[in-house]
């Protein structure tokens, strides 16, 4: 049979995944910081877009003729008409009902201001805002923070007087971490210096004595006994003590007695010592600060009973195209122009855009709604009535796919009156009941179960895996003992036996 060319045509269907119908999933999945960078990104490039703000409310509109007031309440009407059938009471979102003006806060009666402060301003060159008095900061004139290396910098000047050895030592202070201590090999020091290590070793031996004090320790033991050592406090027992913190961490109180020689009383004292030094003395010199979480949703009790549930203003970008100067400008370029063609594609980008965000809100929205519907126990009464809750059982109920769900709650928070907690938190995996026909239990609440049984423990009948087994048992839960150990060391929560010992030491501390 000899082989030929031939032409016929094939009709198939496939889904086609467009560069909108990406950045689509990728909008659903970002984080309002990271959604906040990909707007400020849009706005740069498509000269249609603006974001919207009480003054130009009034005179941008959306591609579909929609206000700005209108895309307000846009992410939340069609959610609203599915959260009433459900049950979820939904009120006026936060601020509304608020006092928020600002008629009332300075009153009409204002002393007198002087005739000459804007000159006395005026004269005070060095003031930010020595010409009129409006850009004055009191900002220009805070001292910036001072870091670990900077502190200690400005101390070696007063303790070294030889010029090789304020060299070795800015060479140790580049080498400590966040914490204060020393990370580099004094070999490779010596070695990249060119001299000897003992003499690498003397002035490190001077820049323990520094401040704050544990500074330039190698290991923690070593931080330790720098501390002991400035208090006049590092005798034989204690040195014991310092070297072997090993055995406090398995809380083997038995074996450092032998090895302090001394009796539960002096080394009750002695951990208590240990317990006032600072093991990490450079982090008080941290100049990284704490990262904000802000809720994406907002959940309240609703005065009608049930809860409220509403989208954060806050975290919600409002995006518009101005049709107007689009009409303005594209009346000014000929139809077949490159100009009028990029109008056209930022006039179509910018309306998707806006499509997206409003999407996307009403999917955050019915997602947060339907966990708070199958969460209503943990709402009222705390984590022991949280439900086991899957992916699968919200997707049903929502009419959207898994994977839709999962992108939602992935770095999404919501705050509630039990406080906030990340969205993923509210799906946990299933245990068994005990009880043939019971309710199954969710991980998280076992978990706090076995933290509250813990945590009730008296010194004499300290809870083994199995004791805990036992009493989830009597629960309705069931539970392997393997999981309790799993969940337990999870927790950071030590064993029968490190327990036992720790809190026969606490009772033998309050007896005496």
């Amino acid at each position: 049979m000899g082989l030929s060319a031939s032409l016929f045509l094939r009709q198939t269907q496939s889904l086609v995944m467009t560069p909108q119908l990406m950045q689509s999933i990728q909008l659903l999945q970002m984080t309002h910081f990271e959604l906040n960078q990909f707007i400020a990104q849009e706005l740069e490039k498509n000269p249609l877009l603006e974001i919207s703000s009480t003054d130009s409310e009034s005179g941008a509109e959306l591609g579909h003729g929609e206000t700005a007031e209108h895309i307000a309440v846009a992410a939340d009407a069609e959610a609203a008409s599915w959260r009433d059938e459900q049950g979820i009471v939904i009120t006026e979102t936060f601020g509304e009902g608020l006092d928020g003006g600002a008629e009332n806060v300075f009153p009409d009666d204002q002393p007198e201001r002087r005739g000459d402060a804007p000159e006395l301003l005026g004269q005070w060159k060095s003031t930010a805002g020595g010409e009129g008095g409006d850009d004055y900061d009191f900002n220009d004139f805070i001292a910036s923070e001072v870091g670990l290396r900077e502190h200690v910098s400005q101390q070696i000047p007063l303790l070294l007087k030889n010029p090789q050895d304020r060299l070795i030592a800015q060479q140790l202070n580049d080498e400590l971490d966040d914490a204060g201590y020393l990370q580099a090999d004094l070999g490779d020091i010596a070695e990249r210096l060119g001299i000897d290590a003992g003499h690498v070793e003397q002035v490190l031996e001077r820049l323990q004595t520094l401040d704050p004090p544990g500074i330039f320790a190698r290991t923690l033991g070593e931080c330790l006994a720098i501390q002991l050592r400035q208090k006049d406090r590092l005798d034989p027992a204690m040195e014991a003590l310092v070297r072997h913190l090993d055995l406090l961490a398995k809380r083997d109180f038995a074996s450092l007695r032998k090895l302090c020689g001394v009796d539960d009383e002096d080394l009750i004292d002695m951990l208590g010592e240990i317990r006032q030094l600072n093991p990490k003395p450079g982090a008080d010199f941290a100049t990284q600060v704490a990262d904000v979480v802000s809720p994406d949703i907002v959940v309240r009790p609703a005065n009608s009973g049930g809860w409220a549930v509403e989208l954060n203003p806050d975290t919600l970008p409002r995006v518009l195209v101005n049709q107007s100067y689009f009409q303005q400008v594209s009346k000014t370029c000929p139809k077949n122009s490159e100009d009028y063609a990029f109008l056209s594609d930022c006039l179509q980008n910018g309306n998707w855009l806006t499509r997206s965000l409003d999407q996307r809100a009403k999917t955050i929205m019915k997602v947060a709604t339907e966990i708070v519907r199958q969460q209503d126990a943990f709402l009222m009464h705390g984590v022991d009535h949280l439900r086991p809750l899957n992916l699968k059982t919200v997707a049903e109920a929502i009419k959207m796919h898994e994977s839709t769900v999962s992108r939602v709650t992935s770095n999404k928070y919501m705050l509630t009156p039990r406080g906030m907690f990340e969205l993923k938190y509210f799906f946990t995996v299933s245990i068994g009941s005990a009880d043939e026909g019971g309710d199954s239990h969710s991980a998280e609440a076992v978990r706090h179960k076995i933290k509250m049984l813990i945590a009730q423990e008296t010194p004499d009948a300290v809870l083994s895996d199995d004791d805990i087994v036992t009493s989830l048992k009597q629960a309705g839960v069931d539970l392997a003992r393997r999981t309790v150990a799993k969940y337990r060391e999870a927790m950071n929560i030590p064993s029968s036996v490190q327990r036992r010992r720790e809190k026969r030491a606490v009772a033998k501390a309050a007896a005496l």
